[in-house]
């Protein structure tokens, strides 16, 4: 059994070993955001079963992903649990890790370029940097029914904050930080169907990142990176420099 990550999308970002999984593999279980360019490198003949989640489609459910996942691995079959990004970040890989633990098959993982890794990349924002970013914090924008993130320990100096599946969230992303200290003017980065034909990058500020969002129509999958690193991507519009650079501190928490 084979937990593999399918990269953020491009299929020449694929790693050869994952390749060599998919073109091995008898079952394929792959995910929303699996891009159809990395399921055409996968064994012809292999049998594929979509078990995608998207917001308010949650699919097959993931205890029905774990029942598969063990079915088909104690039929001898070779399988292939395929996740867009890399599985360990969040990817639910420890959950389905401990499910195939307990019915006591053994686990290959194969990590993926992560989408945090390939938006950077395509956008050349440096996640980290001697005058702006020494962290790099990444963070779900979609909790547990109940739970609750402490924005306050993502807020600092010298940080870098990129938020995954933070689209639907985004009013409430921006009003945590700015009343944790962050300054409204900090800027930021989201960048739609990051490393695929169909990229779109969308710069702005941390007061109106969810009016960004709404102007633009912004759909999943996309990933939001807040920090004066976006300053330094190759489009950032330099006719809106943020009016915080040159100001100290960029963030000051409330105490």
């Amino acid at each position: 059994m084979q937990l593999v990550g399918a990269g953020p999308g491009d299929p020449e970002l694929l790693t050869l070993k994952a390749q060599r999984a998919l073109q091995q593999a008898d079952v394929i279980l792959y995910d929303a955001l699996v891009s159809p360019a990395i399921l055409d490198l996968a064994r012809r003949d292999a049998d594929f079963h979509y078990v995608g989640k998207r917001q308010g489609d949650h699919g097959r459910g993931q205890e029905a992903i774990h029942d598969l996942m063990v079915r088909h691995a104690r039929a001898g079959r070779r399988v292939v649990r395929l996740k867009s990004g890399d599985p360990m970040v969040f990817g639910r890989a420890g959950e389905e890790i401990n499910a195939l633990r307990k019915h006591k098959i053994a686990v290959d993982l194969i990590p993926g370029i992560t989408a945090l890794s390939g938006c950077a990349a395509t956008s050349e924002i440096p996640l980290t940097h001697r005058d702006h970013a020494s962290a790099v914090t990444l963070v779900t924008g979609h909790v547990r029914a109940g739970s609750t993130l402490d924005w306050r320990a993502l807020a600092g100096p010298d940080r870098t904050v990129a938020v995954y599946m933070g689209i639907n969230t985004a009013q409430d992303i921006s009003d945590a930080l700015i009343t944790d200290g962050v300054s409204p003017d900090l800027p930021l980065a989201i960048i739609e169907n990051g490393t695929r034909p169909e990229e779109r990058r969308l710069y702005g500020h941390l007061g109106d990142l969810a009016g960004l969002v709404a102007r633009n129509q912004v759909k999943s999958p996309a990933l939001i990176v807040i920090g004066t690193v976006a300053l330094l991507a190759k489009d950032w519009p330099q006719d809106t420099l943020s009016p915080i650079l040159g100001e100290a501190p960029i963030f000051s928490l409330v105490s």
